[in-house]
């Protein structure tokens, strides 16, 4: 797998991803109605010609889902016992339709879980850029990474 295990992950250490990804109108739309969100700023161009923006948003969630899902193979993919949870959730910048993503994580926290001797506790920064490279997204995210001596 080519996730990293909880003592390959170096606090400080920054990974650019060079997994990257163009969102579509139907990324958009999709993810919209799976997640039973109507909000018209996402899929409907009339209402979204009329507002600031002049045209669709992508939805912040289907943002926030890319930058962490861009992530794992660098970071977790194979080595995660569980995400406990994100804060600092941030979208300071819009993402468009045909607008690129690209994201780096910076491992930011790391300790040894005490209910699990098997893994442990890291802390990543997630940020998304767009192609001009204005930051779109970003979040720290805590996991449950198991260690080297972890038998599947």
């Amino acid at each position: 797998m080519p996730g990293k295990h909880y003592e390959e992950l170096t606090i400080g250490h920054v990974f650019h991803h060079t997994l990257r990804r163009t969102v579509t109108e139907m990324d958009n739309t999709l993810f919209s109605c799976l997640t039973h969100n109507p909000q018209p700023l996402h899929i409907d161009h009339e209402f979204a010609a009329k507002s600031e923006w002049g045209k669709p948003l992508v939805n912040s969630l289907f943002t926030l889902g890319l930058m962490i899902g861009v992530s794992v193979e660098d970071t977790t993919a194979g080595t995660l016992f569980a995400n406990l949870g994100m804060t600092d959730v941030k979208f300071p910048n819009p993402l468009f339709h045909g607008d690129t993503v690209n994201c780096t994580t910076e491992v930011v926290a790391k300790r040894e879980s005490r209910s699990r001797p098997n893994a442990g506790i890291v802390e990543f920064h997630h940020k998304a850029f767009k192609q001009d490279g204005k930051l779109i997204a970003e979040c720290k995210r805590q996991s449950i990474v198991y260690k080297q001596s972890h038998k599947a």
